[in-house]
Order: structure tokens, then C-alpha cells, then sequence
């Protein structure tokens, strides 16, 4: 058996079912040990970024560990950015790079390049395998690392003549303590907690005018369910991160939504105005804080995470919970005592009902498109988005009902990312209709990965707000460059219905209202891909709108 096989077949018992790669020179062993597997498909992308970002989507669809793999040099620096927004977002993913044999390394052979010094500081982990006796032991240490506590990726740098080499499975190292193949909440809370999580109730229970901050830890941890309870029994509103939008149902009464810069004004106002925050595996971001010295300016803040490095390191908390949030949520929950808020929910349903979400109208409008999308599935379906105006439109008005239903590129902002991963989130999970929702000038980051869709015959419905700009840009630029629209605006560009044609998608143009049912329902019946162009205003906005560096307070676009 060679170290290939051994790597493959480690992976099959693991339960690895899908890896998306690119083959080359280097990483040839393991795409021979690969030749004619029945438990494990790969997925050839057209390039390593989309690999990457195909693995994270299924990660983010399943809640198991995403697998990359690619060749050395250049394949394994194309799987940098997502492996980069992997790690941002906190997504578990293992990453596979061919390399060139031990005995050129550090030689600049063809092909070289220090992908783990490349990537140490965007992973949790990132080595190089120098013995093939450690083959299983790394690999399962790298699924340990990636799963257990916060998330996130690793590198595992693979040496073609160690893959190449046989092996002898007697003298193999097999065993890795507490070894688990995905995200396990399973962990006791820490020791000397029990007297914090006391004064934590006892901090809920006097409170008058409490908020939840739940962020993406609540769909991680798989805490959805201890969230809701806890919620309902302290009558506490609460509002979500880009992040955490499916870790609590959106038509709920007690949901307000997303906070930040473009979040919701209820939302907003009552993070302002609340005398006690409750975080729940989130971190304070600055796209959530605004002008950070003005957050939450009259509470107390409890701050629930796994990483005891993001307890306190954006704002002054005053109570630091550790642990798992979906068993510190429902330790908290026995403890608490079941309150009515009615005055406090009163004032935040006031605010729901003087400030919804709204836009004009008439016309072909993006935020309509995304209600149509919503309604047609029933809020059922899995959504991944590009980076932009789209991403923010979704979030504000498709309205989720179920956890792991929100594909979208939070921390890092990378555009091109949805594509590739709605084709991930769709291998993973077959049963959900799929869409990307994007931008013109974000889906062209990625756009040949239709290639992918069609050559696989992955049914992702494509939905492009076509403005002919790059639309946040565009709004940054109207609203604090003076109008002085600096290379943001494209013309009149791709003809995408051409594009998706020449990659084997079926592609639909939307230029008025009344097509839109007709065609996203003839898209969902097609299953196959899709991409449909839909045009509309580049001075569309999006509202309401946080200025940078402002408290989230000081809105804009209320009228």
C-alpha cells in the first residue's frame, strides 16, 4: 500500500465523502489512489479558489469537515483566499497540498513553495507530513483540530515522495485522543464555572430591558433549539450577526433581525437602548459595532464564547463566559427565572411597526426578487451569496427557517465566493434547492466554476442583480466620495444568458416584475444549473446604512 492509498483510505473511514480539487505533478500519487473510489467523489473545479470555496460551503451546509485538495506551488497558493475566509468565518475545512519530495525541498525546485509558512497565520494548524508512519495519526489530528473548540481550517502539506512511498500499516501510529470526524458540542463546561453562570442568571433575571446577540457560534455549536427556549423563557428580543441570521427563525416574534451597519433600525435601537446584552458566540465585529465606544451604551454584557480570546477583546464585557454555547445556554436557562418583559417588548414592536425594512415598490426591484425567492421555496432553500448589495439585500429580506441555510462570506468579504460554494452546499445537502444569490461584478470573480455546475450536472439557480456597477462600491462613492465614481462602474458588460449557454447552464434575462414567478419557478424545475440576469437600477441602495465609524445609533436611510 502506498502513503496515497493509506491517506484515502483513512479519509473513507472517516466518512469523507466529497473532496474538491485540481490534480498536478505533485499531489499525482494521491488522484492515482483516488482512480476508480466508489466512497469518495471528487469534484474537479476550475480553479483551486473554487475548490476551497466549494469545500467551506459544504461545511457550512452539513456541519461536517470540507476537504480541498491540490497540487504544490501555484495549486496550493490558489487555495489560499479560502482558506483565508475559512478561517475568518470559522469553518471547519482540511486542506490537502501536494509537494515536492523531501530532498528538494528548500531548494527552489519546480513548483516549491512553503505553503505551511504561507499559510500559519490563516489556519489553526498547518504542517508538513515527514514520516509515513503518521500518516493517520496526522490526518486524524488535523480533523481534530479543525472541529473541536472554535472551527476552523488546516493545512496538511503532503510530500509526493511520501505519498508515493510504500507503507506498512503494522508499523503505522493510529491513535489520536479525543478524535472526532465533525463538530462535537459535547464538552463539559469548565471547572469553576458554576458560580459565573449563577451570577449570569442572577444578571438576566434584573434586568428590565434585555437583548440576545447571537452570532454564527449559535449554528455552530448547533445551539438553535437551547437559544429559542432561553429566549422565549426571558422574553428577551434578539437580533443576529451576518453570521448567526438562521440560528434563530426569522418570523419568530422575538426576532429583530440583523444588527450593524446594515442591519434593521429596531434592531439597532434596541442594542442601544438595552440595559443588559447577552452574546452568544459572537465577536463584536466592527461591521456589528459601529463606533465601538458607543455600543450598547446603557448595558451590562454577558459574553458567551468557545474561544477565550474573543472574550473581551473588542469591547468592556462584564461577565466572561467559556465554554460551548449551546451547554452554557441551557445550564443559564434552568437557571433563570421565566420573566414578562410586556413594557420592553412593547417599546421594540413599536419600533418594528414605525421602522420596517422597506423600498420602493415599482419596478424590478432586488429586494422584490429576494421576497419571490423566499416565497416560491417557502423559505425553505439553502442561500449563498457573492459579496455586496445582494449579500445585505438577502440577509435583510429572505426570511430563513431552518440553521446551515445562509451560505455567505462574513468575515474576509470575498467576492467570488458564492458560486462555488452554493456547489458545495448543494453536493452536501441534495435534498435543498440551492440558489447564489450575486452581483454582476462579484459573480465574475468565479463565474467559470459554471463549467463545474454543468460538467457535474449541480443544480445551483444563479440569481445576478445585474446593475451594471459594483454596487457597494458605487453606494460608498455616492454617498462619501462626492460621486466620483472611481472604476466602479461596468457598462454594460457580459451577456450572461450568452455565458451560461456556453457553459452548459440554461440561462434567463429579467427585465420586468412581472416575469420574475414564471422564470425562478421554470429555473427550479430545470434541475440543472441556472443563471438568471436579472436587470436592475445601479442607483438602487442599500437601507439603512450605518456611515463607517458611527455609533449604530446614527442611521440613515429611515425616510
Amino acid at each position: 500500500m502506498t502513503g496515497a492509498e493509506l491517506l484515502i483510505k483513512t479519509l473513507e473511514e472517516m466518512g469523507v465523502d466529497t473532496i474538491f480539487g485540481f490534480p498536478g505533478g505533485s499531489a499525482l500519487p494521491i488522484y492515482d489512489a483516488l482512480y476508480g473510489n466508489k466512497k469518495i467523489r471528487h469534484i474537479k473545479t476550475v480553479h483551486e479558489q473554487g475548490a476551497a470555496h466549494a469545500a467551506d460551503g459544504y461545511a457550512r451546509a452539513t456541519g461536517r469537515v470540507g476537504v480541498a485538495l491540490s497540487t504544490s506551488g501555484p495549486g496550493a497558493t490558489n487555495l489560499v483566499t479560502g482558506i483565508a475566509n475559512a478561517y475568518m468565518d470559522s469553518i471547519p475545512m482540511v486542506a490537502f497540498t501536494g509537494q515536492v519530495p523531501l530532498n528538494l525541498l528548500g531548494k527552489d525546485s519546480f513548483q516549491e513553495v512553503d505553503i505551511t509558512g504561507v499559510t500559519l497565520p490563516i489556519t489553526k494548524h498547518s504542517f508538513i507530513l515527514r514520516d509515513k508512519d503518521d500518516i493517520v495519526k496526522k490526518v486524524k489530528e488535523a480533523f481534530l483540530i479543525a472541529t473541536t473548540g472554535r472551527p476552523g481550517p488546516v493545512v496538511v502539506d503532503l510530500p509526493k515522495d511520501i505519498m508515493a512511498g510504500e507503507v506498512n500499516e503494522k508499523t503505522v501510529k493510529k491513535d489520536v485522543n479525543g478524535f472526532v470526524a465533525s463538530y462535537t458540542s459535547k464538552q463539559a463546561i469548565p471547572e469553576g464555572q458554576q458560580k459565573k453562570l449563577q451570577q449570569a442568571a442572577e444578571m438576566i433575571d434584573e434586568a428590565r430591558r434585555p437583548v440576545i446577540y447571537a452570532g454564527g457560534g449559535i449554528i455552530t455549536s448547533g445551539a438553535n433549539m437551547e437559544l429559542l427556549k432561553f429566549a422565549e423563557k426571558v422574553e428577551a428580543p434578539v437580533v443576529t450577526t451576518l453570521m448567526g441570521i438562521t440560528g434563530f427563525p426569522s418570523e419568530h416574534p422575538l426576532c429583530l433581525g440583523m444588527l450593524g451597519m446594515h442591519g434593521t433600525a429596531y434592531a439597532n435601537m434596541a442594542v442601544t437602548e438595552c440595559d443588559l446584552l447577552i452574546a452568544a458566540g459572537a465577536r463584536f465585529d466592527d461591521r456589528v459595532t459601529g463606533k465601538v465606544e458607543s455600543f450598547a451604551p446603557k448595558a451590562r454584557i454577558i459574553h458567551i464564547d468557545i474561544d477565550p480570546a474573543e472574550l473581551g477583546k473588542n469591547v468592556d464585557i462584564h461577565l466572561a463566559l467559556q465554554g460551548d454555547v449551546k451547554n452554557i445556554l441551557e445550564k443559564i436557562t434552568g437557571l433563570v427565572s421565566s420573566k414578562k418583559r410586556k413594557p420592553w417588548l412593547e417599546t421594540v414592536n413599536a419600533w418594528k411597526q414605525a421602522y420596517p425594512l422597506k423600498y420602493c415598490d415599482k419596478g424590478l426591484k432586488p429586494q422584490f426578487v429576494i421576497e419571490e425567492i423566499c416565497r416560491i421555496t417557502a423559505g425553505e432553500a439553502i442561500i449563498a451569496t457573492e459579496v455586496g448589495q445582494h449579500q445585505m439585500w438577502t440577509a435583510q429580506f429572505y426570511k430563513f427557517k431552518n440553521p446551515r441555510s445562509f451560505i455567505s462570506s462574513g468575515g474576509l468579504g470575498t467576492m467570488g465566493f458564492g458560486l462555488p460554494a452554493a456547489i458545495g452546499a448543494k453536493l452536501g445537502r441534495p435534498d435543498k434547492i440551492v440558489f447564489n444569490i450575486a452581483g454582476d461584478g462579484s459573480f465574475e470573480m468565479n463565474c467559470h466554476e459554471l463549467i463545474t455546475a454543468a460538467s457535474y450536472n449541480i443544480p445551483v439557480i444563479n440569481v445576478i442583480f445585474n446593475n451594471r456597477t459594483l454596487g457597494m462600491v458605487h453606494q460608498w462613492q455616492e454617498m462619501f466620495y462626492n460621486r466620483r465614481f472611481s472604476h466602479s462602474e461596468l457598462g454594460e458588460g457580459t451577456d450572461y444568458v450568452k455565458l451560461a449557454e456556453a457553459c452548459g447552464a440554461a440561462g434567463f434575462r429579467i427585465t420586468e416584475r412581472e416575469q420574475v414567478a414564471k422564470t425562478l419557478s421554470k429555473a427550479i424545475d430545470l434541475d440543472k444549473p441556472v443563471v438568471i440576469d436579472v436587470r436592475i437600477d445601479p442607483n438602487e441602495m442599500v437601507m439603512p446604512m450605518v456611515p463607517p465609524g458611527m455609533p449604530i445609533s446614527n442611521m440613515i436611510g429611515l425616510d
